[in-house]
């Protein structure tokens, strides 16, 4: 009977240290290095919506198109890969990341101390800013402070929704997809929406709407690419190639093609 235990605590001992070499850690999170199942699979499946031009939408053809479609094209190029595009709700990305669905986000993920808890970030690959928007015959905001009393429509879970809430008494509702507050703007329910100054400009020009962006930016947002924790190579790597792209002049080729002007300095 001695003998058996001491034989069975050994099992007991071995199968823990294997299992303590797995690919999870004690929090259940994957520790299986990204860049190297990129490296091995020839292939970065890039996550986002999905549904935001100009930076990722369906084309005519239901083909993947737009400013991240192309950066990420780019970059899976330099890693030697290609890239597989992943459409997920904007809520659910960062969960997807974590539970390995794709290797990255590149899909206008504003750079936050918050979101930094959950993934890593590369360097930004934009630099934007938050603007307000109202109808064309409105002449009442044009300032962040003037939102106060207001009905402000904003995405939920985005910076828009932070710079909405910075203003006490702006009454904030919290949409899904930025087509419902537009239309929402559009039709009087709301008095003003906040969203970003590139995917504005770009809509209003391209769709014809009848919006205006009233204000300077009042938010700056530096973009960055999101990345599981623990992966510090792929962020080297995926900086790396960025950093290559500013300098050949690919990144400003890329930048030009979709909003016609020089990139904002970082």
């Amino acid at each position: 009977m001695r003998k058996f235990s001491i034989l069975a605590l050994f099992a007991v001992l071995v199968f823990s240290l294997l299992a303590g070499c797995g690919k999870d850690d004690a929090k259940g999170n994957s520790k299986e290095k990204v860049l190297s199942r990129v490296k091995d699979s020839k292939v970065l499946r890039v996550g986002f919506e999905g549904t935001y031009p100009p930076f990722n939408f369906l084309d005519d053809d239901n083909k993947y198109d737009g400013f991240d479609v192309d950066i990420s094209n780019e970059i899976a190029s330099r890693l030697g890969v290609k890239a597989k595009f992943i459409a997920t709700k904007w809520e659910g990305l960062i969960g997807g990341l974590k539970a390995d669905k794709f290797d990255i986000i590149i899909g206008q993920m504003s750079i936050t101390d918050e979101r930094k808890k959950s993934v890593d970030f590369t360097d930004p690959y934009v630099v934007t800013g938050s603007v307000l928007i109202t109808r064309k015959n409105q002449n009442d905001i044009s300032k962040l402070e003037q939102i106060k009393g207001k009905n402000v429509g904003v995405g939920g879970g985005t910076t828009f929704e932070k710079v909405a809430r910075s203003v006490n008494g702006a009454n904030v509702h919290l949409y899904k997809t930025v087509n419902e507050y537009i239309q929402d703007l559009i039709n009087g329910r709301l008095d003003v929406i906040i969203n970003d100054q590139l995917l504005m400009s770009y809509n209003i020009q391209k769709e014809k709407l009848p919006i205006k962006i009233a204000s300077d930016i009042v938010n700056k947002d530096s973009i960055g690419m999101a990345v599981k924790k623990g992966n510090e190579d792929f962020v080297k790597e995926l900086n790396q190639a960025l950093a290559d792209m500013k300098k050949d002049g690919t990144y400003n080729k890329i930048y030009k093609k979709w909003f016609g002007t020089d990139p904002l300095s970082e």
